[in-house]
């Protein structure tokens, strides 16, 4: 059977809890608890495998990808090593990719003007390895890296799960150049399996199904990961707080007023390691348009919620790729991501993608 040959943009705590949640199935034996979907088509999770990797981190370029998703300043440590990780990680442009709380933790490469663009170098190792999938693992705010990997993705051939809130899949521009080239794109910014976004649109949703009316709402996250410390740049959010409001938003009758509605990242507490703190409150009125109100709080491993998701992105992209199937895969978007070109909700985004899965599949 045929591998997933994926490769990781940003060798971080994501994409180290993503490799280890791949090695914790390979070694349970058919075990498929916590997978939204054992299979894609013909796929099991333990058929992706990482054919290339790329990153910034002094401590990391040069290494075998299985050692370098256990550098500092990663804390993913779930199981002690992984199999089929010997790809060396390259070097990659930095452009915007670190924001300047984050450079102390990560202690990016020197790059001189002659290798900050790295496009050959970098075009040859996706070809050479045999990559399919470009799955990109930016730091929040990384416009301009982001739009480099695309770019890259389209001049190799390869299908881009955009993880991150820049937008790509659900940017018209970036949209046709995609469709042009018939190569699949799943965006923007992941929906984290269980997560406090995907928690916020059900409970959102829950009071438009029963007929509730919702005033204000507010969503306050906060984590130790560097992540959450990259965030502290608040220049750097402006698309972040766009993607999470939105998803929200889609699910009101009514869309609320700006100062109706809040939903961002908070703080950054480093004895949180990789947990995230999810604090949501709605109010609003119900029958004789009596007042209620509803807080929760989410505690949830921020890398492990993430890997859940994107663990379908890739194989969703590689049963594109394998059908022919080419620009932003609509539904695999709206059931994964926060922006998608078209908002819908979860449960319509489910059932149509089972459908598409189904067709995919199926389909000569």
């Amino acid at each position: 059977m045929t591998k997933i040959r994926v490769g990781i943009i940003g060798v971080g705590n994501c994409a180290s809890g993503l490799i280890q949640g791949i090695e914790y199935y390979r070694n349970a034996h058919g075990h498929g608890a916590g997978l939204m979907h054992e299979r894609v088509g013909r796929y099991a999770a333990t058929d992706v495998e990482f054919a290339s990797a790329f990153d910034v981190g002094a401590n990391k370029v040069g290494r075998p990808l299985g050692e370098a998703i256990y550098c500092e300043p990663n804390g993913v440590h779930w199981v002690d090593s992984v199999t089929g990780c010997n790809v060396v990680v390259k070097e990659s442009p930095i452009l915007d990719g670190i924001g300047i709380f984050a450079e102390k933790l990560i202690r990016p490469v020197k790059q001189t003007e002659a290798r900050s663009s790295l496009r050959a170098e970098i075009e040859d190792e996706i070809k050479s390895t045999g990559t399919r999938v470009l799955l990109n693992y930016l730091p929040v705010g990384s416009q301009k890296a982001t739009e480099f990997w695309a770019e890259i993705a389209l001049q190799t051939d390869c299908a881009f799960v955009n993880c991150i809130p820049v937008f790509v899949a659900s940017d018209p521009g970036w949209m046709r150049r995609f469709e042009k080239k018939n190569i699949p794109v799943i965006g923007d910014d992941i929906k984290s399996q269980v997560g406090s976004t995907i928690v916020h649109r059900v409970l959102a949703k829950l009071c438009r199904d029963r007929g509730a009316t919702v005033d204000r709402t507010y969503q306050i996250n906060v984590g130790g990961n560097t992540d959450f410390i990259n965030m502290l740049e608040r220049d750097r959010l402006e698309s972040k707080k766009i993607s999470k409001t939105e998803a929200v938003q889609s699910q009101l009758e009514n869309p609320l007023d700006e100062g109706r509605i809040y939903i961002g990242p908070s703080d950054f507490i480093p004895f949180l390691g990789n947990r995230k703190l999810a604090f949501i409150r709605i109010e609003g009125r119900m029958f004789a348009e009596v007042p209620f109100n509803m807080e929760m709080r989410l505690d949830v491993d921020d890398k492990s919620t993430s890997g859940g998701t994107a663990i379908d992105a890739v194989r969703f992209a590689q049963l594109a790729l394998d059908k022919g199937v080419g620009g932003c895969l609509v539904y695999p978007s709206a059931y994964l991501m926060k922006h998608p070109p078209v908002q819908m909700s979860d449960e319509e985004a489910r059932r149509r993608l089972e459908e598409w899965i189904e067709v995919s599949a199926t389909s000569n």
